[in-house]
């Protein structure tokens, strides 16, 4: 039976790639061992597969859901992977060190320092037994309030703080057209100096590296190259269809949606920026749709995709061997799970 036609899409994780399909998605992580290990799970039928998800306009929203929902559950699972990594190291290093303290005092350790030693082990050992009680680490109230924290601070950043500063402008002469406009150029320097600024951060480096392993395993595999770290690292790091690249047309498509607006008060101007972010989104997503499609094109070229694949150098790195296998596995992983349940 011939092999379905998916656009796989991915996310870069904490050592790691998601990769997901229309109705799988895998996540593969390197521990600390070099051990590559797998998590997948199906995606809810309807979300990629169903009626809504084909019609124009109504198809960017399955983007959210990837973003928001499944991308921050398989980021928070690779998060704990590697806690519970780091927790081990610790707990052998302490042990370690406790049994070469006792050695070396030839049993003149004073009675007070074995009693604490004893404390910390038995402090140790609980909390393993409550490591293992959960599969994941990290309870989902931790996990949807971390999400939450994550989407108040972005409104209020990204959203909300160049409504402000650009009300303060107004107050000096501005015209509610340029308003409009310094509000939208304020936006796209914040969203600019935020990559900027996390791509300096060594941990978010490897991320990126993990990112770059995400996009030349999709390419390859779109150009039916074989899967292998020899032949995949020849494909871009940079791929049109980059959530990044998405971002960039989001926050340059709500400037002219918002000059469209023209002048409103203070409070329906930042309800305005909110409410809009989904019909903002969708009209950006058919956008990078149709001019990836038609890049023959000068204008769709040069003015849409060739920008997004530029602001991928803030967010890729030339990743090494070891990721792409890592990147290739979760691939695999996704493609037979798709192939077999459309046998």
């Amino acid at each position: 039976m011939t092999e379905p036609k998916i656009l796989y899409g991915g996310q870069a994780v904490i050592e790691g790639v998601m990769m997901r399909g229309r109705n799988f998605v895998s996540c593969a992580v390197r521990r600390e061992t070099g051990e590559i290990i797998l998590k997948s799970e199906s995606i809810p039928k309807g979300v990629y597969a169903g009626v809504w998800s084909k019609t124009p306009f109504l198809r960017a929203l399955p983007l959210l859901w990837d973003t928001l929902v499944l991308g921050t559950r398989m980021l928070m699972w690779a998060a704990n992977v590697q806690m519970k990594d780091e927790m081990g190291k610790e707990r052998a290093k302490k042990g370690k060190e406790g049994k070469e303290g006792i050695k070396g005092t030839d049993g003149t350790r004073e009675e007070s320092e074995i009693r604490n030693l004893k404390s910390q082990i038995s402090s140790m050992s609980r909390t393993n037994v409550k490591d293992q009680k959960s599969e994941d680490g990290l309870s989902q109230n931790a996990i949807f309030g971390s999400l939450a924290l994550s989407l108040g601070l972005g409104l209020a950043i990204f959203f909300a703080l160049p409504v402000l500063v650009a009300n303060f402008l107004g107050n000096y002469g501005v015209t509610p057209f340029w308003n409009n406009i310094a509000e939208g150029v304020i936006r796209l320097a914040l969203f600019l100096a935020y990559l900027i600024a996390i791509g300096r951060i060594p941990e978010i480096q490897r991320v990126f590296m993990y990112h770059g392993a995400e996009h030349k395993t999709i390419a390859a595999y779109e150009a039916s190259a074989q899967l292998v770290p020899a032949e995949v690292q020849k494909f871009s790091k940079e791929h049109p269809r980059c959530g990044t690249g998405f971002l960039l047309t989001v926050v340059v498509i709500s400037i002219i949606f918002f000059v469209v607006l023209g002048d409103l008060s203070l409070g329906l101007r930042l309800v305005s920026r909110i409410v809009l972010i989904p019909f903002v989104a969708a009209v950006s997503y058919e956008l990078i749709r149709f001019a990836s499609q038609h890049r023959r094109i000068f204008l769709f070229d040069w003015f849409i995709v060739r920008p997004s694949l530029a602001l991928q150098a803030l967010t890729t790195r030339q990743p090494t061997d070891d990721m792409i296998e890592v990147a290739v596995a979760a691939f695999q992983d996704v493609r037979g799970k798709e192939v077999g349940s459309n046998q």
